[in-house]
């Protein structure tokens, strides 16, 4: 699968820019170029204008795709510079934002009446609009809505309660919600793996959190036969595949050492749990 949609630059304007979740923020920008083409599981590269410090973007997740298509929604987590300086912008500031990047989520395989879409952290980021997709409530990317299974699971995990970010929205969106905290103050007392153990079991599973979570997701559905794609959050410096700064180990059969380096900004970020060879290998339990 592929990126069908060449990534251009863009000037746009915050619409609006709301506190979530503690020190989390869902920001709403216009753009309608954007907003036309862009598909569940893809990302952009965000920067504020008129600064060399900090120089580069960051990489933001489609959240969201507002409802007249004027712009899209990206939601993040106060952790340094950049998203402080974000947490502080307001509607009718400026903006430079380059996308769509990287590669849509892949369907459900074939068949599949249940999908859970397993996020813990700020990994629920770019499940919103997958929800909307799966439930056929929305299109996007220029595509008529279509339901492809009957019942979404999502399944999220935090420290806290207080850092459960947007959950009303993933309510709202038709998804079945079950919530896991480190310290038991909302859902479950455990990790989002616990959960999905006591759940029917689903079709195919979407992730997309903290890597030690990934792992252990990775490694919970291999065991389970159950198909998984993990949408990664590796750090990155262009997003465009330029810099080799974000690459990751992808089973490649092809290949002599039985695996090669792909780039998560170009080939990801999504990828089937069971080719990410660091994910799955005996070695890294």
């Amino acid at each position: 699968m592929t990126n069908a949609c060449r990534p251009s630059f863009h000037g746009a304007t915050v619409l609006s820019n709301t506190l979530i979740a503690e020190r989390t923020w869902r920001v709403e920008i216009q753009v309608p170029e954007l907003a036309r083409i862009s598909q569940p599981g893809q990302f952009f590269m965000v920067r504020l204008p008129g600064r060399t410090d900090p120089l580069l973007g960051r990489p933001f997740a489609l959240c969201d795709v507002l409802p007249d298509q004027s712009g899209i929604a990206i939601v993040h987590m106060v952790v340094g510079r950049v998203t402080g300086l974000l947490a502080n912008i307001q509607p009718g500031d400026p903006l430079e934002i380059w996308g769509p990047l990287g590669q849509r989520f892949p369907e459900p395989v074939a068949g599949a009446r249940r999908v859970a879409l397993v996020a813990g952290g700020i990994g629920q980021t770019p499940f919103l609009a997958h929800v909307r997709e799966l439930l056929g409530s929305q299109g996007f990317g220029g595509h008529a809505p279509r339901r492809r299974v009957e019942t979404v699971d999502f399944v999220y995990g935090a420290r806290t309660a207080n850092l459960h970010a947007g959950v009303d929205s993933f309510r709202d969106a038709g998804a079945i919600v079950h919530l896991a905290t480190d310290d038991g103050s909302a859902g479950i007392h455990g990790r989002v793996t616990d959960v999905l153990s006591g759940l029917e079991k689903p079709d195919h599973v979407f992730g997309c959190g903290p890597e030690p979570m990934l792992h252990a997701l990775a490694k919970q559905c291999v065991a389970m036969g159950i198909p998984c794609h993990l949408s990664l959050e590796t750090p990155m410096a262009c997003g465009l595949g330029i810099c080799y700064s974000c690459v990751v180990k992808v089973r490649d059969d092809t290949s002599a050492s039985g695996w090669d380096y792909r780039r998560v900004c170009i080939d990801g970020p999504t990828f089937a749990a069971s080719d990410l060879v660091d994910f799955v290998s005996a070695d890294r339990d």
